[in-house]
This record gives C-alpha cells, sequence and structure tokens, in this order.
C-alpha cells in the first residue's frame, strides 16, 4: 500500500504541477506582471506550503532539528537539485533585477540565518536557538521584502519574461477563472507532495535512517517535489524565468516566513545542524550568483546545471557517510 501512495501522489504532483503551471503564466498576462513576480509569490510561496506544515508542526513538537534541517535541506535542494535539473532542461538568462536584488537577497537571508543561529559566540550564552525575537525579524523583512518586489517589477521591462508563450487551455480566460484554477491545481498539487513524503518517510524510518539525514534529505526533496515538479514542467514549457522565481521565492519564504512562523510558535534549538550544512545552502546561493558571470554570461546553461547537480550528491553522500 506505502509503495501505490508513492506512485499515486507522484501522478497528483505531475497533474496539479502542469496546470499550475498554465494558470499562473496565465495569470501573468493577463495582469500584465511578470512571470518571474508569479513565480516568486503565488507559485514560491505555494509549493513551500510542505515546508510550512512541516517545520511548524516540528517546532511545536519540540524537534527544532527536523525544522531547520527541512528549511536548509530544502533550500539546498532548491538551488542545487531543482535549479540544476531545470537549467539542464534548458539554458535561460539571468536578468539585471535577478543579478542586482533577488540571487543577492537569497546570500544575505542565508547568512542572516546563519549568524542568527551562533549564538553561542556570545558570552554567557550556552545555546544555539532562533528566538521569537528573531521571527519576528524574519517576518518583518519578508513583508517588506515582498511588497519591494512586487512594486519594483511594475517599473522593470523584461522581454524575454513576457514572451509569446504556447496557448494552453487557460489563455485569455478571465481572472475569476484562472485565480481558482491556480489555487485547485496548487491544492492537487500538495495533496500528492504531501502523499509521496509520508510513503517516503515512512520507508526511510523502516530502514532505520537518522532524523538528521531524514530532514536534510527525504523531508528536504519530499517538501521540495512540487517546486521540482513546477520548475521542470515550466523550464519544458518555456517558463525558466518562473522556475527560477519559484526557486528564489521558495527559498526566501522558507528562511523568513516559515521559521519565523516556527520561532514564534516555539524557539528553535539547534542541535545537529553544524557549519558545513550552513556553509553549503549559502554556497548555493553564491554559485547561483557566480554562474552570471562563468561559461555563457548571464546564462544558467547546462554545464552549470549538472555541475550544481554534482555538489548535490556530494553533499548528500557526505550526510550518508556521517550519519
Amino acid at each position: 500500500m506505502t509503495y501505490l501512495l508513492l506512485v499515486v501522489g507522484l501522478c497528483l504532483l505531475l497533474f496539479g504541477a502542469d496546470k499550475l503551471v498554465d494558470s499562473s503564466v496565465a495569470i501573468a498576462q493577463k495582469a500584465k506582471i511578470s512571470n518571474f513576480v508569479i513565480g516568486i509569490t503565488i507559485v514560491g510561496m505555494g509549493t513551500s506550503s510542505p515546508e510550512l506544515f512541516v517545520s511548524v508542526s516540528a517546532a511545536l513538537a519540540g524537534k527544532g532539528d527536523m525544522s531547520l534541517g527541512n528549511v536548509v535541506g530544502s533550500n539546498i535542494c532548491n538551488i542545487f537539485l531543482i535549479l540544476g535539473i531545470t537549467a539542464l532542461i534548458t539554458s535561460f538568462k539571468l536578468t539585471k533585477p535577478n543579478m542586482r536584488r533577488d540571487i543577492p537577497f537569497t546570500i544575505f537571508v542565508s547568512l542572516l540565518l546563519m549568524l542568527l543561529c551562533l549564538d553561542n559566540i556570545f558570552p554567557n550564552i550556552d545555546n544555539n536557538e532562533i528566538g521569537r525575537l528573531d521571527g519576528i525579524f524574519f517576518l518583518l523583512i519578508f513583508a517588506a521584502y515582498i511588497g519591494y518586489t512586487v512594486l519594483a517589477s511594475k517599473k522593470e521591462k523584461n522581454t524575454e519574461d513576457n514572451a509569446e508563450q504556447a496557448p494552453t487551455f487557460f489563455t485569455g480566460k478571465s481572472l475569476w477563472i484562472l485565480i481558482p484554477s491556480a489555487l485547485v491545481s496548487l491544492a492537487v498539487l500538495l495533496y500528492g507532495g504531501n502523499m509521496f513524503l509520508d510513503s517516503t518517510v515512512e520507508i526511510a524510518q523502516q530502514l532505520g535512517l537518522s532524523e538528521k539525514l531524514i530532514s536534510l534529505t527525504i523531508v528536504a526533496v519530499g517538501t521540495s517535489l512540487p517546486e521540482l515538479i513546477t520548475c521542470i514542467i515550466a523550464a519544458r514549457k518555456g517558463n525558466p524565468q518562473l522556475a527560477l522565481g519559484n526557486v528564489l521565492g521558495s527559498n526566501v519564504f522558507n528562511i523568513l516566513f516559515i521559521l519565523g512562523i516556527s520561532a514564534l510558535c516555539r524557539p528553535i534549538v539547534l542541535e545537529g545542524i553544524n557549519l558545513i550544512d550552513f556553509g553549503v545552502l549559502i554556497l548555493s546561493s553564491v554559485l547561483t550568483f557566480l554562474v552570471a558571470y562563468t561559461f555563457r554570461k548571464k546564462v544558467f546553461d547546462r554545464i552549470e546545471g549538472a555541475i550544481f547537480i554534482v555538489i548535490y550528491i556530494i553533499y548528500v553522500t557526505y550526510l550518508i557517510l556521517a550519519s
């Protein structure tokens, strides 16, 4: 039964992602906003719902490592695995706003997370934790970033992002049809992802894997499945900027909103997550910035995508050997 649910969950993921991409692009065209902004808001935050559920539930249960490990692991997976696969499917350009604002901001929030987690560098503090004040700080930064991104996008012209798209069932439909369609597609996507994740975790527990390894790999990849499938389908449909917005939006949402809410529910005490995990997280964002200046400039190409996937495989191998 567990394996059957695994297959059914994957089918729902594929169907939901396909309809979510089509309806989201149609919304962007109808509302005359960029695919990237749709990706970083509706799609990015929507596909991060599994991470939100897992992290908040773990925080309430007093499992801070599971909560933080889910976010750190998901963000590493989002960039190295998901963007890597997206680039393998189709090379895509990085826009000036991507290079000047969006990618540097993901580097900033990753560094901020690491710094706020290293409380024991200060005298008279023994435990590393993300407290309630840190959570409020995260949420305020998140609100400011999303507001600024949406407002700035209205002033930016991006011809490639709004290029002519192949017509779909949703093309030309009104927002009254498109928005509910996107929400229903998202619900199917998330339900399928949750079914797939539960089945995978059950199998992993039966194999006797550690909690840290499960949270940083299986749970992280499982809760990132909506992003993964959505990005693959977006790339295949010629919407790489929606895929990039999905990943960057998810990563910002994961750190600032999910950990912010989780810390408000209950301070997150760090135990198993270490500097190597934080280092890989920061490296993922830095390398995303550097791809604009390597091989084909301002292009995330297939060679770089392959390198990202290899780095992710090396990191997962390290986690398995260290567990």
